[in-house]
C-alpha cells in the first residue's frame, strides 16, 4: 500500500512533537520507577483500536476526526497536540512506560519513525474506527482490517531489519493492546437505521464479537500471543450520550442505563469470547489474553465523589462539555482551568488523569499475559 501518498502528510503538529520528542525522556520518569518485573523481556507494545488509543494516525489521514489542534495536548509536554483526543497521554503511553518499552506510543504513519523506533511499538489505531466494516467509513478513518495490514507491513519492516527469526521472537514477546467497540454502537447503531435494519441489538452484539474474534486470529496468525483488551465503557455516561438522549439534558445529567446496559451485556459476552479464543489458540500454541474491566472503573471513577478525585463527571472539560469534540473543541473553545477535577476532556473522551486511572485498571491484565517473561 502507498504509505506517501496525500493521505500520510506530515502535520506541522507531528514535525514540533518530534522536534521536542527526544527531551520528553528526561521529562518523563515517574512511571519507570514503577514499571513491571518482567518489563526487561516486553520487546513491544503494539496498539490498535479506535481514538481512546489514536496517538495521532488521523493526522495523516483526510478526515476531520482530528485533534491535532489546541487545546488537545493541553498537558502534553511542551503543550504538544499530537492527535491524542485528550489533554495529555492515554493509557497506552502509561503502559507502555510501565512494561518499560518507551515513554509515548508513536504513531505508526508517522513517515520518519526509524527501525528503533518502531522495535519498541507504535499505535496502528485511528479516531472513529470500529470492528463494524461501516463504522470507519463514516469518518473516512482507517479500519480495524486495514490497522492489521499495516502490523503485517510493519512485520516486514522488520524482518528487513533484523531477520525473519528475531522478528518472530520479538512479536512472541511483544503485548498487542486492543481498544475499540464503542464507536459501533454509538455511531453505527444507534444513530444510523442501516443496521438496525439488519440487526436486533442482541444480533449486533454477537456480530461485532465474531469481527473480533477474526480479527484476534488474524494476530494470532502473524505471530501475535499476548494480547489485553479492556471492556466497552459506560456509554449511557459519556457526555454527548447524555445531550443527545437524555429528556432533559440540561437538569437531568445522570447515566442513561438503558445505553450503559448494553455495554454491560456487551461485555459479559467478549469476556466469555476472550476465554474461549485463549483455551482454543493455547492447543496449538500458548496464548494469553487479559481483560480489563474500564465499565467498573470509569463508573467507580464518576460515582466514587473524592475517591479518585473527580468532581465534574458529566461533563466535558473543553466548550461547554456537552458536544463539545474533536473540530468543535477548538482554540476558540473556553476550557476548565483543571482537567483533574474532570473525567471527561471534551465530549466523548477521558482526561489524562481519568486515562491513568484506566491504566491502572489494567495493571493485573498485564501481569498475567507477561508473568512467564519474569
Amino acid at each position: 500500500m502507498d504509505r506517501q501518498s496525500p493521505n500520510h502528510r506530515f502535520s506541522r503538529s507531528s514535525l514540533i512533537f518530534l522536534l521536542y520528542f527526544p527531551l520528553f525522556f528526561s521529562r518523563i520518569g515517574a512511571l519507570r520507577n514503577r514499571k513491571a518485573s518482567n518489563s526487561s523481556s516486553v520487546s513491544a507494545l503494539l496498539v490498535f483500536g479506535d481514538s481512546t488509543v489514536d496517538a495521532g494516525n488521523n493526522n495523516f489521514v483526510p478526515t476531520i476526526f482530528r485533534s491535532n489542534f489546541p487545546p488537545y495536548g493541553r498537558d502534553f509536554p511542551f503543550q504538544i497536540p499530537t492527535g491524542r483526543f485528550s489533554n495529555g497521554r492515554l493509557s497506552t503511553d502509561f503502559i507502555a512506560s510501565y512494561l518499560g518499552v518507551k515513554e509515548y506510543v508513536p504513531p505508526y504513519l508517522d513517515p520518519t519513525l526509524s527501525i528503533p523506533e518502531l522495535m519498541t511499538g507504535v499505535s496502528f489505531a485511528s479516531a472513529g474506527s470500529g470492528f463494524d466494516p461501516l463504522t470507519p467509513k463514516v469518518g473516512n478513518v482507517v479500519s480495524i482490517s486495514t490497522q492489521v495490514e499495516y502490523f503485517k507491513e510493519y512485520k516486514q519492516r522488520l524482518e528487513a531489519a533484523i531477520g525473519k527469526q528475531r522478528t518472530k521472537n520479538h512479536i512472541k514477546n511483544t503485548v498487542f493492546f486492543i481498544s475499540a467497540g464503542t464507536n459501533d454502537f454509538v455511531i453505527t447503531y444507534f444513530t444510523s437505521p442501516l443496521r438496525r435494519k439488519t440487526f436486533t441489538l442482541s444480533a449486533y452484539q454477537q456480530f461485532i464479537i465474531q469481527q473480533i474474534t477474526q480479527f484476534f486470529q488474524a494476530l494470532w496468525a502473524e505471530g501475535a500471543r499476548r494480547f489485553v483488551m479492556p471492556g466497552l465503557a459506560p456509554m449511557g455516561c459519556l457526555p454527548v450520550v447524555i445531550t443527545l438522549y437524555s429528556s432533559n439534558a440540561i437538569l437531568d445529567r445522570g447515566c442513561l442505563d438503558r445505553y450503559s446496559a448494553v455495554a454491560r451485556d456487551f461485555n459479559a459476552l467478549l469476556q466469555s469470547e476472550l476465554l474461549s479464543l485463549q483455551n482454543r489458540l493455547s492447543q496449538k500454541s500458548p496464548t494469553f489474553i487479559g481483560y480489563i474491566d474500564t465499565y467498573g472503573r470509569i463508573i467507580e471513577m464518576i460515582h466514587g465523589v473524592g475517591k479518585y478525585g473527580f468532581d465534574k463527571v458529566d461533563v466535558g472539560c473543553c466548550g461547554s462539555g456537552y458536544l463539545e469534540m474533536s473540530l468543535m473543541c477548538n482554540f476558540k473553545s473556553p476550557v476548565c482551568p483543571d482537567a483533574g477535577r474532570y473525567v471527561f476532556w471534551d465530549a466523548i473522551h477521558p482526561t489524562e488523569k481519568a486515562y491513568y486511572n484506566l491504566f491502572q485498571a489494567g495493571i493485573p491484565a498485564l501481569e498475567y499475559i507477561t508473568a512467564d517473561l519474569r
